[in-house]
């Protein structure tokens, strides 16, 4: 698949496609369903289907840190599309410039100079353009004039309801990873590469694999029963927390994972991590004695979970919980509404 960052990056091999727009964060069934609409007709046209996606994604240009985190980031993003089968991405930069653009000149600089769009699917509720003329009706009407036919998206719909990144958001925050990855069509997963860090955790005896994370990608926080696939394609088993660590104090959030029963290496290697389980929620500890004893009440807990969901490794089942495990008492002697950490090592 080919990624093209920016207008001035089209040449002329990459007009005449398939061409639908959207910020696809997840790349969820909704989404999928989008896609296959796409190949559709790119197989009858036989044409290359192109998803125009923008970065940063709009509304995190308009309300910044207020934006709802993202389901996945832009390298996890093009590389789904890649998997359901997009030939093409355009990466567009999100700035004073493309949002200054009437309806009319986006459609002009982007779809007719820039792609040569042949046939276009867009959701019949898509605005665009500085002026909000753009729609599913002035796209037809142009279309109609400039020889691009224009189709809207079907809906897609699981339990009755539509999917959407909003509807999956609020099931991870519930702790329903089942129901997430049936939106998803894939268990949800966070990841990145393994850097040094304090190493406070080898102290006490449990070891953690650092993975920074970028702000706008928590769509999760607290201490969960996890599953990790190493590069070597294991997955094993063990407990994460995705925060920002305050009883240690961190600059950025941080992804740390405790692998149960594993000695190794991992620094500079990416890891995909799948959280199957919440056991709690962030808690600020005042001393660190008490944050080394729920360590290993959340180690327990984890442990206890798997041995009772033992499906790993061989095939691509994970057990995924419909809701956070029952609550355990936290030692803590701050507030339980506090962001809390794991362990830092």
């Amino acid at each position: 698949m080919q990624v093209i960052r920016g207008l001035h990056n089209l040449r002329d091999e990459h007009r005449g496609c398939v061409a639908t727009i959207g910020n696809f964060d997840g790349v969820h069934r909704g989404h999928q369903a989008i896609l296959d609409q796409c190949r559709e007709q790119a197989a009858t046209l036989q044409l290359p289907v192109t998803v125009v996606v923008f970065e940063p994604q709009p509304r995190e240009f308009f309300a910044g840190d207020q934006a709802p985190p993202r389901l996945a980031l832009l390298r996890d993003k093009v590389r789904l599309l890649g998997e359901a089968g997009v030939e093409r991405v355009l990466c567009l930069p999100f700035n004073d410039a493309l949002r200054s653009l009437t309806a009319e000149a986006f459609i002009d600089k982007v779809l007719i100079d820039g792609l040569g769009v042949r046939h276009l699917v867009v959701g019949d509720d898509f605005r665009f353009g500085c002026d909000r003329r753009g729609d599913f009706h002035l796209l037809t009407e142009i279309g109609e004039q400039r020889g691009f036919g224009v189709e809207h998206t079907r809906t897609f719909t699981i339990d009755d309801d539509r999917v959407s990144s909003t509807r999956i958001r609020t099931l991870l925050a519930s702790g329903n990873f089942d129901a997430a990855a049936r939106l998803l069509g894939r268990p949800y997963q966070l990841g990145g590469r393994v850097v040094a860090d304090q190493k406070l955790g080898r102290t006490i005896g449990v070891p953690t694999a650092n993975l920074p994370q970028p702000v706008r990608s928590l769509a999760l926080h607290g201490v969960y029963a996890v599953v990790s696939e190493l590069p070597d394609g294991r997955r094993l088993p063990g407990v994460a927390n995705i925060g920002w660590r305050p009883t240690v104090g961190s600059t950025r959030p941080v992804l740390e994972v405790h692998l149960f029963d594993f000695d190794g290496d991992l620094y500079g290697q990416r890891l995909a991590v799948f959280p199957c389980a919440k056991l709690r929620g962030e808690v600020k500890f005042e001393h660190f004695d008490a944050l080394k004893r729920q360590i290993a009440a959340d180690q327990r807990r984890a442990r206890g979970y798997f041995s009772q969901h033992p499906a790993l490794n061989n095939d691509d089942s994970l057990p995924l919980a419909s809701a956070p495990l029952a609550r355990e008492a936290v030692t803590s002697d701050s507030s339980a509404g506090e962001p809390a950490d794991h362990d830092d090592g």
